[in-house]
């Protein structure tokens, strides 16, 4: 019998699929649903450290890096109003989360500043949280504001989150910075028990009609199977130099995404585009399709499979650096009847 069964942040999982933050664990009922189709966790729709401040009248020094300078911006923001889950009812549905279900609950932040909104990641503890995961969303605007300084940024929201809370975090993060690798020791140096990579920007699109600016929400999909590739490269480079679990949550569609993401290092697969498109029957399935696929190969259990393709392990470690750039360029070649 294959043992699917996996470690993340502390707590052992029956198998990697994690359910990342999506709309689909704004009610008890759409986490009820996933617990039913297998998942092994289920990490909780974002609370914003805007819509926390907002309730408490609060401003953060979040404003300071820029966005307060032009009025105009503030209009980006949405009415907090309009959010389906607020900071109290977040602890309520967390602690409902955990009466009703059976599988570990992963509460999510999505902030950047150093302040009191940070508290929260103390309720969100004390309302039952197995961890936390903490969704660092910055995009550094100022040209003053060097690599450094918003490097320093992240390392001080998660040394003051860590120092609120005694339940495992994982840090969410983005691959634009410019050393990704000692970012991530930082990470680790400063608390985190995990990272999960990456986090994704979503970009804005022009309304031409209009000549405005408006927000655009692309999901991956099996089309786009690149979306797995960064995260996958990362993960197996970082495995076994940083002493954290991984997570990866970008382009896991289907039971051989998984099965690739374990292989780079990853503890666990997270997935929201192809539950959002397909349903969350979909975790059964690629569980299934994982179990058979590691019979077929003979594989014995998920941690026999962990970091087998990681830089570490493989044949050829430069396939990760810049000698496979120069080999997947010239690995292509031109169809002489498209050119005819």
């Amino acid at each position: 019998m294959v043992d699917l069964t996996t470690s993340y942040l502390g707590l052992k999982l029956k198998h990697p699929i994690v359910p990342s933050a999506s709309p689909l664990s704004e009610t008890i009922d759409g986490i009820c649903k996933m617990e039913d189709a297998g998942a092994a966790a289920v990490v909780m729709y974002s609370l914003f450290e805007e819509q926390i401040n907002a309730e408490s009248h609060q401003l953060d020094h979040y404003l300071s890096y820029g966005i307060d300078s032009f009025a105009e911006a503030l209009n980006y923001f949405p009415d907090m109003e309009t959010y389906k889950v607020g900071p109290d009812e977040y602890l309520n549905l967390i602690n409902k989360a955990k009466a009703v279900t059976n599988i570990p609950i992963i509460g999510s932040i999505n902030g950047v500043s150093s302040g009191g909104w940070i508290d929260y990641a103390k309720k969100i503890q004390q309302a039952g949280a197995d961890a936390l995961e903490l969704n660092i969303y910055y995009i550094p605007t100022d040209i003053g504001l060097t690599g450094a300084e918003v490097e320093q940024m992240y390392l001080d929201v998660v040394r003051d989150v860590k120092g609120s809370v005694s339940i495992p975090v994982a840090v969410k993060v983005s691959p634009y910075f410019s050393s990704t690798a000692n970012m991530a020791a930082k990470l680790a140096q400063a608390g985190a028990n995990a990272l999960v990579m990456f986090n994704r920007f979503y970009q804005p699109d022009f309304d031409l009609e209009t000549l405005e600016v408006v927000p655009k929400v692309s999901l991956s999909s099996r089309q786009t199977p690149h979306a797995l590739r960064l995260p996958l490269r990362w993960v197996a480079i970082l495995h076994g130099q940083v002493n954290v679990d991984f997570a990866i949550t970008s382009g896991v569609h289907t039971h051989e995404d998984v099965l690739k993401s374990v292989m780079a290092g990853a503890n666990v697969s997270m997935m929201a585009s192809e539950l959002l498109r397909n349903g969350v029957g979909r975790i059964g399935e690629i569980v299934a399709d994982m179990t058979t696929w590691m019979e077929e190969h003979e594989y014995e259990s998920i941690e026999q499979m962990r970091g087998s393709m990681s830089q570490q392990n493989v044949a050829e470690p430069a396939a990760f650096e810049r000698a496979n750039y120069m080999k997947v360029l010239q690995s292509w070649r031109s169809d002489p009847a498209a050119i005819a």
